[in-house]
């Protein structure tokens, strides 16, 4: 993956930067690697830094009116403290440490509707320059892949994923923002549930799957949502039943908001949410209807769904149309 851009805060003649990732998508807590390959431009330059940005495309459903933004949420520092001569070529290797919250943002090759950035910023004598974008892969951890396989294999299909303002309560919690994953129900929980939300927290130790069972709208209506929240050690992937384990939360959420309808049915619909806003124990916001329909994709003999019609292409195609202008920082 490249990108490459000729530096307009230097003006015509300036040094082009061309950032190309290593092909393997890295992993949440994982390393990124890849090379910066700087050419001069016609006259000498002092680079006095490289900077890379992450970039998140971010939804805000918090009430204040539904918004897409930018978040900048990490800057590695790659390079610099040098003179690049005029048409001298230099390559800048590198290789940093993602967060371990970073959104996932494919499945076996599958796109699941997030989009994440990498830029490049150019400081050269006193001035700085944004270069292009090109779209970050990111492979779920063995954790989180188990349990999207186990969820497929039991017939949830996969609807566009989005990434949310707000923080769910726990242990060092960096980002201003979490992933969830939205899922149509399996054919023998549809006429309990109508839909059942993911969101994976990773961290050193394993990964908490917090699990939603989501009551918007008809039957369900006014209703208060169940939560569940489940940890899971890295070392546990290999010696666990996930088709069991999996729908056996399955259950227990599913059970948990069937009697949460029964006793809260006077619970006013369009009220007070209390998950909105910041999370704190057991609680994260409970974002906006999915909007688009989960279609079979097939990876690995799973029944996961991906994002209708969305590609490669058009993911990379959405990094200019969203990362465009100023950028909030996490």
């Amino acid at each position: 993956m490249v990108f490459r851009r000729l530096l307009g805060s230097i003006g015509a003649g300036g040094p082009v930067v061309d950032t190309v990732l290593d092909p393997v998508g890295a992993v949440p807590g994982g390393s990124l690697s890849g090379e910066v390959r700087l050419t001069g431009g016609r006259a000498d330059f002092e680079i006095e830094h490289i900077t890379l940005e992450l970039v998140a495309r971010v939804e805000d459903e918090t009430g204040r009116g539904e918004r897409d933004g930018a978040v900048v949420f990490e800057r590695f520092t790659v390079g610099g403290g040098f003179r690049l001569h005029e048409g001298e070529r230099r390559s800048v290797p590198f290789a940093v440490t993602l967060p371990w919250e970073t959104p996932v943002t494919e499945l076996h090759g599958r796109p699941l509707g997030v989009v994440l950035g990498v830029r490049t910023e150019l400081g050269v004598a006193g001035a700085k320059d944004k270069g292009d974008l090109d779209a970050l892969a990111v492979r779920p951890l063995p954790v989180q892949e188990a349990v999207l396989e186990a969820l497929g294999q039991l017939g949830f299909g996969f609807k566009p994923g989005d990434l949310e303002y707000g923080r769910i309560g726990g242990p060092g919690r960096q980002l201003s923002f979490y992933q969830e994953i939205e899922l149509s129900p399996a054919p023998q929980y549809a006429h309990r549930v109508r839909e059942i939300e993911v969101t994976f927290l990773a961290h050193p130790a394993g990964t908490d799957v917090v699990l939603e069972a989501d009551g918007r709208g008809g039957l369900f209506s006014g209703s208060r949502d169940a939560l569940a929240r489940h940890t899971v050690r890295h070392d546990q992937v290999a010696h666990t039943d996930w088709n069991a384990e999996v729908d056996a939360w399955i259950r227990a959420v599913v059970e948990s908001h069937t009697a949460r309808s029964a006793s809260c049915g006077s619970y006013a619909h369009g009220g007070h949410d209390p998950h909105k806003g910041d999370h704190g124990h057991g609680g994260h916001h409970r974002p906006g209807p999915g909007t688009g329909t989960a279609v079979a994709a097939g990876a690995a003999g799973l029944a996961v769904g991906v994002v209708g019609g969305m590609v490669a292409a058009e993911a990379v195609d959405e990094i200019g149309e969203f990362f465009e202008g100023d950028e909030d920082d996490s």
